[in-house]
């Protein structure tokens, strides 16, 4: 959350030529509503459920560039869609992540606290992240362009992160 995923996707597309996916979006389509609806509505487990549904369809449609809603990697089957295919992280620490999301916005997983839960999200997420991981890459303090060289970089064989 807040690390740019969609962001640096559609750049990092763009720069190697392919298409840009974004599972988040694909669920809205799909449904004709939020995300954020879909939680309130249905609740976080029936979003989880599309949610996994997306990742598997995008994985088998799609081979661009592809950016997963951040609660997405928690699930084990989706863990498992994801395993053989190349893993970037974008990690970002938990100031710049609130400035970048804005702690008045209407995240679903951001509900009451919002700094202190982007610090419990971050905090339980990010090992799990960086085991699914091949590459990681450090926003914090980067523009959408530097991150886009740097992920580009890695995905080329070069040593930057």
């Amino acid at each position: 959350m807040g690390a740019g995923k969609t962001t640096v996707g559609q750049r990092l597309a763009a720069r190697l030529g392919t298409g840009f996916r974004d599972t988040d979006a694909d669920v809205e389509a799909a449904e004709g509503r939020s995300v954020q609806e879909i939680f309130v509505d249905d609740g976080e487990q029936r979003f989880r459920e599309l949610e996994r549904a997306a990742v598997a369809a995008a994985l088998r449609e799609h081979d661009g560039v592809l950016a997963l809603g951040g609660g997405a990697p928690v699930d084990p089957a989706t863990q498992e869609l994801m395993a053989g295919h190349t893993v970037v992280l974008l990690r970002v620490d938990l100031a710049h992540a609130a400035e970048r999301v804005g702690l008045g916005v209407s995240r679903p997983m951001l509900l009451g606290n919002v700094r202190g839960r982007m610090k419990q999200l971050i905090d339980e997420r990010t090992p799990l992240y960086e085991r699914l991981a091949r590459h990681v890459v450090d926003t914090t303090g980067r523009d959408a362009e530097a991150v886009v060289d740097a992920v580009h970089a890695l995905l080329e064989g070069g040593r930057r992160g």
